[in-house]
């Protein structure tokens, strides 16, 4: 019996709606572990290096690592892979959240897409069954409402989502996979692969977490780590990411004015210090973790922010801040509501905003391309308008 880890993976064949479970011996496990080490496998020996990235002979994997879903700080994670819509490379990016642990819970270590469906489906995996669906009411939502949809639909307020928005469906370029709201797999367009896929997203329910070699030890290594949040985490746990922009500014190092300079005086109005002074409502965390460094940002003037869409980490306030050098925090907050809304990658979806900056700033584009937009560097309207 596998300790850790349970040894089993669905593979879902999208062409032919079929689902079927194989079970890896431990060898697999010890030398590709699964999360990145998985993902880089997969892509090696299920296909073939030409594939279209938008093609049904692409793959989509979401996997665990042997340790996500025990329950100590920091193991929280999967990754999500296939060749990048974006780059026509490895394509690979991890999210936190409670969707990776509650797979684990539910008797799968990974999940792996092939094909591409006729019409829009989710997935279901609760207690290890699952089950295809009709997604087609469902295609279309925002984040939220889609993950609403689904647990009204399956009557369980607790089922734990990963999900695409309109941009995925769109095959956005920039389109990621979207945990528990706001817990993002970012980088490399993997939202969109989904999207082609006709799969708006994975729903999980799982009660039974796999059996550890050695329970004591977990609990102790809970304990230590607890013990140097103070020593080792405390600025994360009282800021989360970016309070110390200033510094990267200082050095040379904060993405301005598209990366065409590294230091930017209004670095402090933007951080996460500003954020937890200003609009800050509380903090939020990943499966079993006591540092607590997720930002949940709520505002009614000037914008309306869900606070269930989290908040800006520092490489949002970077993008759409200071490499745009928009000084307004609340149009911050909302540009990183949107990129949750729609699941667009905010990094993504910033840097290409400050490069269509620059673009007007230089002549390259003008009025006439944006519809009217004024697209200089510092505009927060003009940002948020883009954006949508």
């Amino acid at each position: 019996m596998p300790l850790g880890y349970n040894g089993k993976r669905l593979v879902v064949d999208l062409n032919e709606n079929e689902i079927h479970v194989e079970e890896p011996d431990e060898t697999w496990y010890r030398k590709y572990l699964g999360g990145m080490g998985s993902i880089a496998y997969h892509l090696l020996t299920m296909m073939d290096p030409e594939a279209d990235p938008l093609g049904p002979e692409n793959i989509l994997l979401m996997s665990t690592g042997v340790i996500t879903g025990a329950a100590f700080s920091g193991s929280g994670r999967n990754a999500v892979g296939g060749k990048s819509p974006l780059t026509g490379g490895f394509g690979e990016a991890d999210a936190g959240g409670f969707w990776n642990a509650e797979l684990k819970h539910a008797g799968f270590d990974e999940i792996i897409f092939t094909g591409a469906s006729d019409r829009p489906v989710w997935l279901l995996v609760e207690d290890g069954e699952y089950e295809l669906r009709d997604a087609s009411d469902l295609w279309g939502l925002e984040v939220a409402e889609c993950q609403d949809r689904m647990r009204s639909i399956t009557g369980d307020n607790q089922l734990k989502t990963a999900l695409i928005g309109p941009a995925g469906e769109k095959l956005v370029r920039t389109a990621c996979v979207i945990n528990d709201l706001n817990h993002v797999a970012g980088r490399c367009g993997l939202g969109a692969i989904m999207g082609s896929k006709l799969l708006k997203g994975v729903g999980v329910r799982g009660r039974e977490p796999p059996e550890v070699a050695d329970p004591e030890k977990v609990r102790e290594l809970a304990r230590i780590l607890i013990e140097k949040i103070d020593t080792q985490a405390k600025g994360l746990r009282d800021y989360g990411t970016g309070a110390a922009m200033d510094a990267y500014a200082a050095t040379g190092n904060l993405p301005t004015h598209n990366f065409r300079d590294g230091n930017w005086p209004h670095a402090s109005e933007i951080d996460a210090i500003a954020v937890k002074e200003r609009y800050r409502e509380g903090m939020g965390t990943c499966y079993s973790c006591a540092v607590r460094c997720k930002k949940e940002v709520a505002l009614e003037t000037p914008y309306k922010v869900e606070r269930r869409y989290g908040g800006p980490e520092y490489e949002t306030l970077g993008a759409l801040g200071s490499d745009c050098e928009v000084r307004d925090l609340a149009a911050i907050c909302k540009a990183n509501e949107l990129c949750q809304r729609y699941g667009i990658d905010t990094i993504g979806a910033g840097t290409t905003i400050a490069f269509a900056m620059e673009c007007y700033e230089e002549g390259i584009i003008d009025d006439e391309i944006t519809g009217g937009i004024e697209l200089n560097f510092g505009n927060a309207e003009a940002m948020l308008e883009v954006l949508n």
